[in-house]
């Protein structure tokens, strides 16, 4: 068994406890979307990725696993290892959540200006939202979708009294605000590039007239190259 972390005093302090208690896996400070240096019957990541390091791929065994996350989604994607240095399997019918990998001790700065706009700034569109305001952070399947189709969107939620307030912003400078109080319809302000909570609003539009959201249960496949092709019935999606 190898254990990986890009931190070298979590990889220190790591050995440490677990000599304490009799156990001597190899653990080792190196940045795990990089080449590894062996091959492996099973890869199960706890840090999240889109796409998958191709390295991963690479270090798998034949017949091989790999369990791991999309980044900034609950999709946890079991696969098998193929000839042609891909693998094929399916999203599991549950769920997790972990942190982005990182190159480094700590995560880059987010978006704290671009929300700061957010919170008060009147958008460029300003309009009354369809749906209600949702706390996004909690909905996993919903901001999962979301995030398949817009990728990179960080979300803030707070409440205050009766007025439960949504924000969100993205890198590319779009930001959407919604506010809503007790059952009024919402005011959605949205400035930049994209309009974020129209792009929100698709998904939902999508589940009310499925019933219900594809991803759990899709099936998977990774190409060589690491990206991410998901199905499920008519539907589809690449993650690259």
């Amino acid at each position: 068994m190898t254990s990986v972390d890009v931190d070298p005093y979590l990889t220190s302090v790591a050995t440490e406890r677990l000599e304490e208690i009799g156990l001597y896996p190899e653990i080792v400070t190196v940045d795990a979307t990089g080449p590894l240096s062996s091959a492996y019957d099973r890869i199960v990541a706890t840090v999240s990725v889109r796409p998958v390091p191709p390295s991963w791929l690479a270090a798998l065994k034949p017949e091989g696993r790999l369990v791991t996350t999309i980044t900034g989604t609950s999709l946890v994607i079991v696969a098998d290892a193929t000839p042609d240095g891909g693998a094929v399997g399916g999203v599991a019918r549950d769920w997790a959540m972990f942190m982005a990998t990182r190159s480094g001790v700590d995560y880059p700065s987010g978006l704290d200006e671009l929300m700061n706009i957010a919170r008060t700034a009147e958008g460029d569109q300003v309009t009354t939202g369809r749906y209600p305001v949702l706390e996004l952070l909690e909905a996993w399947d919903v901001r999962s979708m979301l995030e398949i189709n817009t990728p990179g969107i960080e979300h803030e939620y707070v409440e205050d009294g009766d007025t439960r307030t949504a924000l969100m912003a993205h890198s590319d400078g779009s930001w959407a605000r919604t506010e809503q109080t007790g059952q009024n319809p919402p005011t959605v302000h949205q400035s930049g590039p994209r309009r974020l909570w129209d792009e929100l609003d698709r998904v939902r539009d999508y589940w009310l007239q499925h019933g219900s959201l594809p991803l759990y249960g899709a099936r998977v496949r990774i190409t060589p190259d690491g990206a991410i092709r998901l199905k499920r019935g008519r539907w589809e999606a690449t993650v690259s």
